[in-house]
């Protein structure tokens, strides 16, 4: 008998720029719902302002919150910077307000459980292996915390891990998983669908705008908006695009450098019999000439990888890669 659509669980995907849900319509199709995870904070008396622009808004503690896209759009109208309840890959500590953001935001996307405890997979990052203090088991007991308290049975996934269920199944779920996001880039080396090895990197999307704006005494958001407009890193047409180009490149060469370092850690632990594939997946990669510039730089290190690589590909779609591979873990029976 056919599973009806409440039967196949739910997922989220929590990053610091976007998150995204995965979820089964009565037809079998995958829907993806995304929002930008920023937020926007306005005294009161703007209610009037807001509906007649017919700008979505909640209400909490005394104060309008605009919430996703709105939030960036908004936030120009009144010359200020949206806030973001999430910074390098986890909930930032100095926003007071991003719990109750987030579960705002993750219920505008998910929307009410399907039925009594319906499952969900949320991604988390693999512990950091750069960032000094960096905790993620806060994070991630948050996050299944808020999703309990949405009605669902949360279960964490790593989201590096979920790329290689989305995208390698004719591999029986073996590859070099690489989710590069907008507050850290999360590796995972899998085999026959089991995590050999998974570490973050507290450098992604944001530390590329940064980096760049800084470079050419310019703002991040100016360099963020210029990657995200259809630059091509691999023919920059000005000393913005060279300097956004310039920190990928860095980018890429400080994954590749620290997945030599750290697999020498479990080398003796697997045996993987014949070649595998990297899939580069998450928002950073979708900047043009990404995918082109890492197999540029894959092959300038190539000598010193520790492993036989296949080919070299990008996620089918790089934004919703994680959730849909969480999607499958969590349509998977437990028994």
């Amino acid at each position: 008998m056919a599973k009806d659509a409440s039967e196949f669980g739910v997922a989220i995907d929590i990053g610091t720029m976007n998150i995204v849900s995965a979820r089964k319509n009565s037809a079998g199709k995958i829907v993806h719902t995304k929002i930008r995870n920023a937020f926007l904070d306005l005294p009161i008396d703007n209610k009037r302002m807001l509906r007649m622009s017919n700008t979505d808004y909640v209400e909490l503690d005394g104060k309008l919150l605009v919430i996703g896209d709105k939030a960036l759009d908004t936030a120009n109208i009144f010359n200020r910077e949206a806030r973001r309840p999430m910074a390098q890959g986890i909930m930032a500590s100095g926003e007071i307000d991003s719990q109750k953001v987030i579960s705002l935001m993750m219920q505008k996307v998910l929307g009410d459980p399907k039925k009594e405890k319906e499952k969900c997979c949320y991604s988390v990052p693999a512990p950091s292996v750069d960032m000094q203090g960096s905790d993620i088991t806060y994070h991630r007991l948050i996050l299944g915390k808020i999703l309990q308290e949405l009605g669902y049975d949360p279960e964490p996934t790593n989201e590096a891990l979920a790329v290689v269920f989305s995208e390698c199944a004719k591999e029986s779920f073996s590859a070099l998983g690489i989710s590069y996001g907008s507050g850290m880039t999360n590796v995972c080396l899998a085999y026959n669908a089991m995590s050999a090895l998974e570490f973050s990197l507290g450098r992604g999307g944001d530390w590329i705008d940064n980096g760049a704006a800084k470079a050419v005494n310019t703002t991040a958001a100016k360099m963020c908006s210029i990657k995200e407009g259809g630059i091509d890193i691999l023919n920059p047409k000005n000393r913005d695009e060279e300097a956004i180009g310039l920190f990928v490149q860095t980018l890429i060469d400080y994954t590749i450098d620290n997945f030599a370092k750290h697999f020498i850690k479990v080398k003796n632990d697997i045996l993987i019999s014949k070649p595998i594939p990297i899939i580069v997946s998450g928002g950073t990669s979708k900047a043009g000439g990404f995918l082109d510039k890492f197999k540029e730089r894959f092959e300038f290190h190539r000598d010193k990888f520790p492993i036989k690589i296949s080919e070299i590909r990008a996620a089918g779609d790089p934004l919703t890669a994680v959730a849909t591979g969480l999607l499958m873990l969590s349509s998977m029976d437990d028994n």
